[in-house]
């Protein structure tokens, strides 16, 4: 028996990294998994290792930004598998993405994606988690939502502090629906490669000796995380901020 038997889960942004883990833990403990991202090649492959495993996923192209996308995709989820019970809202946009720190476009493209995403996902999730008779959403946010930073665009600190808020504003309306909605902070992770993310190195191994445990976090740390706030386990759990760090915000 798996954690997840019974399931039906979709997980954001998981073409590769973190979503990708996430995904592939939860089909391997039995969830029917919907792989979304909006890097196709990626999302697929990430599929068909799952399947190679023996797990039950499929592919959909997903703008998370986009509300007519996330309609499509959670009908047709809900019409293969007949249900959902799970939503990981991980799609993001990392504060290394910009040159200019404090660009008026591209505080609404962060706020877009890393903010306004899941509060779609959540809206037209819901409805389904209703019918299903509960849920579990779990949002992605980061360390950066619970602290401030001298890195990157500040826009990224405000969406993942709004969507940290976000998830207890939701937690607190939709308990009597018996759906729980829980935010992951992920700390220091390997990063994607990034020219911008480099050009900082200096700064942010300095960050990394503040870091209680003297090392950056593994991806599968964070799903572990995941897993079990999706899951049954954590059935008397809802509106947690669950910081997978190190111990860096703990100092």
């Amino acid at each position: 028996m798996g954690r997840m038997d019974g399931k039906v889960a979709i997980v954001t942004g998981a073409g590769n990294g973190m979503g990708a883990c996430e995904a592939e833990l939860l089909a391997g403990e039995g969830a029917k998994v919907a792989v979304t991202d909006i890097r196709e090649e990626d999302g697929m492959a990430v599929v068909e290792g799952i399947r190679r495993s023996g797990g039950d996923a499929v592919f959909h192209r997903l703008d998370v930004t986009d509300e007519e996308q996330w309609k499509s995709v959670i009908d047709q989820v809900v019409a293969a598998y007949g249900k959902l019970n799970v939503l990981v809202n991980n799609a993001g946009i990392s504060s290394f993405a910009f040159d200019d720190t404090m660009g008026t476009d591209e505080w609404d493209i962060l706020m877009s994606v890393n903010a306004k995403g899941p509060f779609l996902g959540v809206k037209h999730s819901v409805p389904k988690m209703r019918e299903a008779g509960g849920g579990s959403i779990v949002n992605i946010s980061s360390i950066a939502g619970l602290t401030g930073s001298t890195l990157g665009h500040p826009a990224y600190n405000s969406s993942k502090g709004a969507l940290r808020l976000f998830t207890k504003a939701m937690a607190a309306r939709l308990g009597r629906d018996n759906i729980r909605v829980n935010s992951v902070h992920p700390g220091r992770m390997p990063p994607m490669t990034s020219g911008r993310y480099e050009a900082q190195q200096d700064e942010l191994n300095q960050r990394l000796t503040m870091v209680p445990l003297g090392r950056m976090g593994r991806v599968e740390e964070v799903g572990y995380a995941v897993l079990f706030l999706a899951s049954d386990e954590a059935s008397y759990i809802t509106g947690l901020e669950l910081a997978v760090d190190g111990g860096f915000t703990a100092v």
